[in-house]
């Protein structure tokens, strides 16, 4: 990896169509707080094998990490690796290229984060393009449901991949995040500075003149607060298509915090904190809110979620401890959607569900199935389809951390209470966890399979 930088924190991955994996680093790291980020300088540190480079500007560079990296993989079983710095720098998670292979709409696993587009320049290069931010308009009464929006789309500039690696680079050798812009976090009560949301708080910011396309790039989250971008979104998770009907989904993995308090104006739902996934329709012949045509036929212009695709949050544990209904979905995050079945396959990562599950949503008759279940604490991820190989179709998934027990033990008095998701079956289950999944971490990847012509799910 080391053409990339290396790679931080990636997450869920999607396949492009022309073959290539498009994996996500989420989470990226502040870089206005980044002496204080213990987590990045153990990364740095292992990184490059040396506790000297966390000193080192240009290895220790945060800015250079929160991208989205591309694998290409050979026909002789070698790979090669390259970030596309130009896509934003975000939460990334599950990005998917529409039909066209050019406009890609992204996830960002964030509280107070966006909904973000990229239209690139040529088909099948995410290396230059066009980074835009929804700016949603809530139609739908204030704290009711899930909402409804209208979309328009804020421009936050254009750039190559090789311009915003140069920014980044020159921002390390200039003090890093003062070079772009100045943060606050408290208010300095100055009307030139702007506040902005920021993973749930209270940011106060001045661009440095000139710095706006480096504040787009590497400063995004920021910077698309700034531009009138809406940052109310939570756990914006996975992304998919469905291409026949024009229509993008996105798994708002717990629809909590910023999505329901109220504190982004024009913006307040009700929840569930189970989460839902939206729907999003895809229509040509866009502008942006600069009155400039947007040069895609994929532009998402409203998002709403199916009645069937939204979680249902318990006000008492069942007997199992499920604290939404096992049911309905919980805590949606990877997405993938088979043209061939025109079904949806959503898989879960719940701290709400005891198992998690992974689920089929057939669009035409609107009915969800539930089609597998993990071991009690373990995720549902690396979720695929795949239509029809040698006239098979499969579904692809994996579960990960079995016995990941969300529980809580406390002892007062002499009497030990414990409390939590996994409280009524961890000690009947421990036990099986560790006999055949290897003390919790042990994993498996499969799939379901069948007939492309003849399978039901």
């Amino acid at each position: 990896t080391a053409p990339a930088n290396g790679l931080w924190i990636t997450c869920g991955a999607s396949l492009s169509p022309w073959g290539t994996h498009l994996s996500s680093e989420e989470y990226e790291p502040d870089a206005a707080s980044i002496a204080k980020n213990t987590q990045f300088q153990a990364f740095i540190t292992n990184l490059y094998g040396d506790a000297a480079a966390v000193s080192d500007p240009v290895k220790a560079n945060p800015y250079l990490y929160g991208h989205l990296p591309e694998v290409t993989v050979n026909a002789d079983g070698t790979g090669t690796v390259k970030k596309h710095y130009c896509m934003g720098r975000i939460s990334h998670e599950l990005i998917q290229v529409m039909p066209d292979q050019r406009t890609a709409l992204m996830g960002d696993d964030a509280t107070n984060g966006g909904l973000f587009l990229f239209i690139a320049d040529k088909a099948a290069d995410l290396s230059a393009g066009t980074l835009y931010v929804a700016q949603a308009t809530q139609t739908s009464a204030p704290g009711v449901g899930t909402g409804t929006f209208t979309l328009k789309w804020v421009n936050l500039g254009h750039a190559t991949s090789a311009e915003v690696l140069a920014l980044a680079q020159a921002a390390a050798q200039s003090g890093g995040t003062p070079s772009i812009m100045d943060v606050k976090t408290t208010d300095p009560v100055d009307p030139a500075y702007t506040q902005v949301w920021l993973g749930g708080k209270k940011n106060w910011i001045k661009l440095v003149p000139g710095q706006e396309k480096a504040a787009a790039f590497l400063e995004t989250h920021r910077y698309a607060g700034l531009m009138g971008g809406t940052m109310a979104f939570t756990k914006m998770e996975g992304t998919t298509v469905n291409a026949k009907d024009k229509i993008a989904y996105s798994a708002m993995s717990y629809v909590q915090s910023s999505m329901v308090d109220g504190s982004i104006t024009g913006f307040k739902v009700a929840g569930p904190k189970a989460g839902a996934v939206y729907a999003l329709n895809l229509k040509a012949g866009q502008v942006d809110t600069s009155g400039a045509a947007m040069n895609s036929e994929w532009v998402p212009v409203d998002m709403a979620a199916p009645a069937a695709l939204v979680g249902e949050d318990l006000a008492t544990p069942d007997a199992l401890g499920n604290l939404a209904n096992p049911n309905k979905i919980a805590n949606p995050d990877n997405l993938k959607f088979s043209e061939k079945l025109r079904t949806l396959f959503i898989g879960e990562d719940s701290g709400m569900h005891v198992n998690n599950f992974l689920w089929a949503y057939n669009v035409d008759t609107k009915q969800l199935s539930r089609i597998l279940s993990t071991p009690a604490g373990a995720e549902s991820t690396g979720l695929q389809g795949v239509d029809d190989v040698n006239g098979w179709m499969y579904v692809m998934s994996n579960f990960q951390h079995p016995g990941d027990w969300e529980i809580k033990t406390v002892t007062a008095n002499g009497v030990t209470n414990t409390t939590g998701l996994h409280a009524k079956v961890y000690q009947t289950l421990e036990p099986l966890i560790d006999k055949n999944y290897e003390n919790g971490y042990g994993a498996a990847v499969g799939y379901i399979t069948g007939l492309p012509q003849t399978t039901k799910v």
